[in-house]
């Protein structure tokens, strides 16, 4: 007998994640990431649990696996969401290295519910933005040595760099 859990099985516990999330101050909303060598971290959306925007199920299994594991790197993982991923969750998943997702829910099933993420996805296809949040450089000091250089001059000379 063959103990092998299937990406239908661990689509099935981000869904069963999120409803248990419901009951418990939560978002309808579960995560799980899956590396390439079986070991599964789990998370859930606890964004008005903990006063923070952040806090994704997605996000929240990229951290707990990070942590665990040690690294920031999970290239050869899956993620299992019990969602689409929101904009965010998918960046974060880019740069968790995340080899795939798959979702069970869309995003317009969770619009239907009150989630409506549409004017995120958006944002980034609008030549507008602006609109929603304006976002603009703003040049310090002397042109000739800007100010916002030094963090990159710094990272560049510092041996003891982990690049990523």
């Amino acid at each position: 007998m063959s103990t092998t859990v299937t990406a239908e099985q661990f689509l099935a516990t981000s869904i069963e994640l999120a409803t248990a999330n419901v009951l418990n101050s939560g978002g309808p909303f579960g995560a799980v990431i899956v590396t390439a060598d079986g070991r599964a971290f789990e998370g859930v959306n606890r964004v008005t649990a903990t006063n923070d925007p952040t806090a994704h199920a997605e996000v929240t299994a990229i951290r707990n696996a990070c942590r665990e594991l040690g690294t920031f790197d999970l290239s050869g993982a899956t993620l299992y969401t019990s969602c689409e991923p929101c904009p965010m969750c998918l960046a974060s998943a880019l740069w968790a290295r995340v080899d795939r997702v798959f979702f069970a829910a869309d995003r317009h099933d969770a619009a239907s519910v009150g989630f409506d993420d549409a004017v995120f996805y958006e944002y980034f296809e609008n030549d507008n933005r602006d609109a929603l949040m304006p976002v603009a450089k703003l040049e310090l000091g002397d042109p000739q040595a800007p100010a916002a250089l030094q963090p990159f001059t710094t990272w560049n000379t510092l041996d003891s760099r982990i690049d990523y």
